[in-house]
């Protein structure tokens, strides 16, 4: 009667895992009833309501910055998601819930109580909780708990997380708030400056699909996207060609703060791991892994070699996953 779910709770997508498949990716927001706070919609039904609300409903993101921002809202939306993984099964019995949720590595006491009350909230039963470096390095393929040094850059929508890990352990690590969320802020603010056009978040999360890049040149060139929008100054509709050079010059800044982390993290590195990091390259997932140029503009940066991960979107998915198999061998989930 035990019912095992691995989540990746994620600032943009929350991907649950049953069985070795993908059961649930979901963009990781909510809307509600402002003035009951009842739950209208969740995941992709909500996304199309964000930013498009009336008065009466409001769309929220619950977690900002990998951590829950709005408790109740998160509640909700992990309950809903167990819900609709569950409304594909029919049981008599409410199942026991076995949980494993990825959290950044640099949340505190606090923030990781968060997790774990909205989870036991939601019906978990038994909930452990896995860093998403360690995550991220399972659901690559690395091999986490022998005694050499794996290097993983997770870039997520809230966080980027740089780990050194050894011995199934976290050696050397830092969480920065330079991810997803932050690259298309950066969009927004450069279209507003350069073409004076008024985009919101959701047509910035298309333009960073379709032509987000960090190097000025590229072998195989995306198409420049077309942005349809408000001129701030006179309201009237104007249309602005967005190409791919572009998006790397606004990114710039974003990115140099990505390879400085990296490299701090490499300073902190014992030597021997270093080594083993120089030899094995470090290897890069999360959503963020998809920006083109990106393992070359850093390969370039810190002269060791980058990996994207296969798949990079759902490495941390695949890790909860595969520590929700081993649970109780795995010494570093928390419980």
């Amino acid at each position: 009667m035990t019912q095992e779910i691995a989540m990746d709770l994620g600032t943009a997508n929350t991907v649950i895992f049953q069985n070795d498949q993908i059961v649930l990716d979901e963009p990781s927001i909510v809307a509600l009833d402002n003035n009951t706070g009842k739950l209208i919609a969740l995941g992709q039904k909500a996304k199309l309501m964000q930013e498009k609300t009336n008065p009466g409903i409001k769309t929220i993101r619950p977690l900002k910055g990998g951590v829950i921002a709005d408790f109740n809202a998160a509640e909700q939306m992990i309950k809903g998601f167990i819900k609709q993984v569950n409304s594909k099964k029919k049981s008599l019995f409410t199942p026991n819930i076995k949980m494993v949720i990825g959290i950044p590595s640099g949340s505190t006491e606090v923030e990781i109580r968060a997790v774990r009350d909205s989870a036991e909230h939601a019906g978990g039963r038994e909930v452990y909780l896995i860093y998403e470096p360690m995550a991220a390095a399972l659901g690559i393929g690395l091999d986490v708990e022998a005694p050499k040094g794996n290097m993983v850059v997770d870039i997520g929508g809230g966080t980027a997380e740089i780990a050194v890990i050894s011995l199934g352990g976290i050696v050397v690590q830092e969480s920065i708030k330079t991810a997803g969320d932050e690259f298309t802020s950066d969009i927004q603010y450069y279209l507003r400056q350069q073409h004076n056009v008024k985009i919101g978040e959701i047509t910035a999360e298309k333009i960073k699909i379709a032509v987000g890049a960090v190097i000025p040149t590229l072998d195989e060139e995306p198409e420049p996207f077309v942005v349809k929008g408000p001129n701030i100054m006179t309201a009237h509709p104007v249309e602005a060609r967005v190409s791919y050079q572009e998006i790397a010059h606004c990114l710039d800044k974003s990115v140099s703060k990505l390879e400085s982390s990296i490299l701090h993290v490499l300073e902190q590195t014992p030597p021997e791991l270093y080594s083993d990091v120089v030899e094995n390259g470090i290897f890069l997932s999360g959503g963020g892994a998809l920006l083109r140029g990106l393992d070359k503009r850093l390969s370039e940066k810190v002269n060791i070699p980058f990996h994207v991960a296969e798949d990079p979107l759902r490495a941390v998915a695949r890790g909860t996953c595969l520590a929700l198999k081993n649970a109780d061998n795995y010494s570093f989930l928390m419980r």
